[in-house]
């Protein structure tokens, strides 16, 4: 009955920023990670970054030292922070909450459009 609601997509020139959010509807207990994937039109969707609650992170390689993750658990919030915005970062993103013993929610997803 976890829900996760996105916020912050929107349509960006190249070079620009944005900021995703994702609330969570409630205090989640056992993370095992949270993350945020894309899916590009006709394309799969893939990992974009993820967290776990011990801190570590990872970061799909094409956007290494562009997008940054993090998460305020007393918000119960995750971020993406999108810097230098690409073309190809064009996707509906979505975010996730992995958690023990009950699986994986997702958010319902939020468009990022980078086009000049």
């Amino acid at each position: 009955q976890v829900q996760l609601v996105e916020s912050g997509g929107g349509l960006v020139q190249p070079g620009g920023s944005l900021r995703l959010s994702c609330a969570a509807s409630e205090s989640i207990t056992r993370v095992i990670a949270v993350g945020w994937h894309r899916q590009a039109p006709g394309k799969q969707r893939e990992l974009v970054a993820s967290i776990t609650s011990a801190g570590g992170t990872i970061y799909k390689d094409s956007v290494k030292g562009r997008f940054t993750i993090s998460r305020d658990n007393a918000e119960n919030t995750l971020y993406l922070q999108m810097n230098s915005l690409k073309p190809e970062d064009t996707a509906v993103y979505y975010c996730s909450v992995m958690i023990e013993r009950r699986g994986t929610y997702w958010g319902q997803g939020t468009q990022v459009t980078v086009s000049s």
